[in-house]
């Protein structure tokens, strides 16, 4: 089967191309690196051409609103044009677990993820939607962001993340699958407080500051309940633990760049 990936460099493209390219499958990494750009339709023809499959995992570089909204309605469009004319079958988007309630609460990237599958579900094309939970390899990145004034302070919410090999085999079982016409969701197999996975994320680091759950504290933005990160009661949850991803991680990571 031909599948082209769109943001096939990127963090979740990587492990899908290798994956499904493991298969047996002809996969196109497409990507701007690549000589492929979705919001411009540079090279979109071509990538597009014989494929049985699109899936887009692409990501937008822009938070605000206005310009995430831009390029993914853009690149939505592009996708859903070009993969009509090239014959393509089945188009699989990847967003996030509670993208409805993240985007009434930040609006902002999330309001942009919104309309991408809004776009999806209007256009009478086959189509899968996979939502995720948050990654493990960005628990340091949420970590870092809540640093001020050298005290950690994280919005009073629960989480329920996964590994980035576990997002990818999911897109990948979707993507072969027959289209859904509908939404999936993927989470870890373990429920956290936002608190308790920044605590050992920096005790890793042999940082020893408390970290504080704050009432008022946001999410990207959002000013959340507490379960509205966690997926339904349906979702397929993934295999890997956190602290078995973290041990692997430190296995393959040079001393050096883990205290980085």
């Amino acid at each position: 089967m031909k599948i082209t990936v769109i943001g096939g460099t990127g963090l979740i493209g990587t492990k899908l191309v290798r994956q499904l390219r493991t298969e047996g499958h002809d996969v196109l990494a497409a990507a701007r690196a690549t000589g492929v750009n979705s919001y411009t339709g540079e090279g979109l023809q071509e990538a597009l051409e014989g494929a049985e499959v699109v899936v887009d995992v692409s990501n937008s570089s822009y938070t605000d609103e206005a310009a995430a909204q831009e390029f993914f309605y853009v690149s939505t469009i592009n996708l859903l044009s070009y993969g009509e004319a090239a014959g393509v079958k089945h188009h699989v988007a990847l967003s996030v677990v509670g993208t409805d309630r993240l985007a009434q609460a930040a609006g902002g990237y999330f309001a942009a993820k919104q309309q991408q599958e809004q776009l999806l579900k209007a256009s009478r094309r086959p189509y899968s939607i996979v939502h995720a939970t948050q990654f493990f390899e960005f628990i340091r990145i949420i970590t870092d962001r809540a640093v001020h004034d050298g005290a950690v302070r994280l919005a009073d919410v629960l989480v329920q993340p996964m590994a980035a090999d576990d997002v990818a085999d999911a897109v990948a079982q979707v993507a072969l699958g027959e289209p859904l016409y509908g939404t999936v969701e993927y989470a870890g197999p373990e429920v956290f407080s936002l608190e308790d996975l920044a605590t050992i994320d920096l005790r890793s680091r042999k940082d020893d500051r408390e970290v504080t759950p704050d009432p008022l504290g946001t999410y990207f933005g959002a000013r959340l309940a507490s379960r509205d990160l966690l997926p339904e009661a349906t979702a397929t949850i993934a295999q890997t633990r956190y602290h078995d991803w973290r041990v692997r991680r430190a296995a393959v990571t040079p001393a050096s760049s883990a205290r980085s």
